[in-house]
């Protein structure tokens, strides 16, 4: 990776003094596990042990403008993919070539043909969404004239939005918490007013249960699909226990796909039933990747489900409306005017897109594969794939591309590389180095929304939140789950 050139000030002075620092890293690693900033180890799984999340011990620097900018600008990117999910037209055209290579998504969409033509039984979708992005440090033409406030960033662009499975909902907040701690141990109490407000959890689990209410069924429960090992257990958990603690009278159950498929039945109305037990919503926090059909039963669970008159989060329309290929055609010239009527809105959008391409031969994938042949250290091939740790960089994508036939290359976008600035600071991992050196850091930001609604209307729309990944300067992937991030907040500076 070509190394930004532009960096953000810390929150505070650094480095710390050694004698300080490995006192305060002992307290924060401490204050992690007993506020449930904690996974289960990969590594050595035992459902009986957490370690820490990795962190970085002090909040990193965000422009407040940039950051205020991507949270007003939430509620309309809701209301973009509540649109393309309800267009059948759009996301069976966009996804045409890919259905014919990709096994993955053409299981998705052959539910999505079966649930269309039988009718669909619940019109109304719930969607929990994160929208990624990275603030640009190249100042070109890309960028508006209006976001060139700062000399140490040009203008923040969308990496990606999530439709399903957008975890980190109680993680987000915890490393707020956590840092909070962190600089009131250093007494910097006067700087948490720059750490902004942070409810996704309960933003989140609130929209859940509105989608509870809207169903009218006070013995229906939340169902909540998951893995059949759960790394990431205290994101998922803290959900299901403010939701128990908040709505006292509304029960959660946890289910494996694989368990969906032993137990799951439709009752005389359409309801979907699980071992006796009606199910009124449905938060899918897997069912995003392959892996998590090992089979035939799997996949005919996840169609009882789309089947029944459940609200899903997400349903099979807004699932296929998160995947990269729609979020490529979304960025063509005219098309967002199909789901956007205000001009000012359609140029607040694409204000956020960074250059993406399709590799089809009939949109001009030639000319792509041209491009990222020439200066590959300059884009990122991305499949249709979410959970992290599936995208090549740049000289990787050379030998990738060679390797794939025209069609298979319909499988894949390429998108240009967004070079953030640099930061500074302390990454604090398990069995990390002690005491822990100071490194260059990048940012990712993911923004929350939720909305409920039908093609006709929508319901409900609102930001509830946000949650920041960081990554060595060096590292490609950023995944905290997948092992390559840390968990930080936003330090609002202007």
């Amino acid at each position: 990776m070509s190394a930004p050139t532009k960096t953000l000030q810390p929150c505070i002075p650094l480095p710390l003094g050694e004698a300080q620092l490995l006192d305060l890293v002992e307290k924060a690693k401490d204050w992690a596990i007993m506020h449930g900033a904690a996974m289960r180890s990969k590594q050595d799984f035992n459902p009986d042990a957490l370690l820490f999340a990795p962190f970085i011990l002090t909040p990193s620097s965000f422009p407040r403008k940039e950051f205020l900018k991507a949270v007003n600008l939430q509620p309309l990117l809701n209301e973009l993919i509540h649109a393309v999910a309800h267009d059948s037209q759009f996301l069976l055209s966009t996804l045409s070539s890919t259905e014919k290579v990709d096994e993955f998504t053409r299981s998705l969409i052959t539910i999505y043909r079966t649930v269309l033509s039988e009718g669909i039984a619940q019109p109304v979708s719930l969607g929990l969404l994160r929208s990624d992005l990275m603030l640009e440090t190249r100042c070109d033409d890309e960028c508006s004239e209006r976001t060139r406030a700062f000399n140490a960033y040009c203008c923040w662009k969308q990496v990606e939005i999530n439709t399903i499975a957008s975890g980190f909902g109680h993680l987000g907040p915890s490393s707020k918490y956590l840092q909070s701690y962190v600089l009131t141990e250093l007494g910097q109490q006067e700087k948490l007013v720059n750490l902004p407000e942070n409810n996704a959890l309960s933003g989140l689990c609130d929209a859940m249960v509105e989608a509870w209410k809207l169903q009218a069924r006070p013995s229906a429960a939340i169902l909540f699909i998951v893995e059949d090992v759960t790394y990431n257990i205290c994101d998922q958990r803290f959900h299901e226990f403010y939701i128990r603690e908040t709505y006292p009278h509304v029960a959660v159950i946890r289910r494996t796909l694989t368990q969906i498929s032993q137990t799951g039945s439709l009752g005389s109305r359409k309801e979907l039933l699980i071992g006796g037990t009606e199910v009124s919503v449905v938060y899918f926090r897997a069912g995003y990747e392959p892996g998590h059909y090992h089979g035939q039963s799997e996949w005919d669970a996840r169609l009882l489900i789309e089947r029944s008159l459940a609200i899903k989060c997400p349903s099979i329309q807004y699932h296929l409306a998160g995947t990269k290929k729609v979020q490529q055609a979304l960025a063509k010239p005219d098309v967002l005017r199909r789901f956007v009527c205000d001009e000012t809105k359609i140029e607040a959008i694409r204000d956020i897109f960074t250059g993406l391409y399709s590799l089809d031969q009939d949109e001009g994938g030639d000319e792509a594969v041209q491009l990222a042949l020439a200066d590959p250290e300059r884009f990122v091939l991305k499949p249709q794939r979410e959970g992290g740790g599936n995208n090549v960089y740049g000289a990787d994508i050379p030998v990738a591309l060679k390797a794939m036939s025209n069609d298979e290359r319909s499988a894949w976008i390429l998108m240009e590389r967004i070079f953030p600035p640099l930061s500074t600071g302390y990454m604090i991992r398990p069995n990390g180095p002690s005491p822990p050196t100071m490194v260059q850091l990048v940012s990712e930001l993911g923004i929350f929304g939720t909305i409920i609604g039908s093609k006709e209307s929508v319901l409900y729309n609102k930001q509830v939140g946000h949650m920041l990944r960081t990554k060595l300067s060096s590292s490609n992937e950023g995944g905290v789950a997948a092992g390559s991030g840390a968990l930080d907040s936003p330090y609002l500076i202007d």
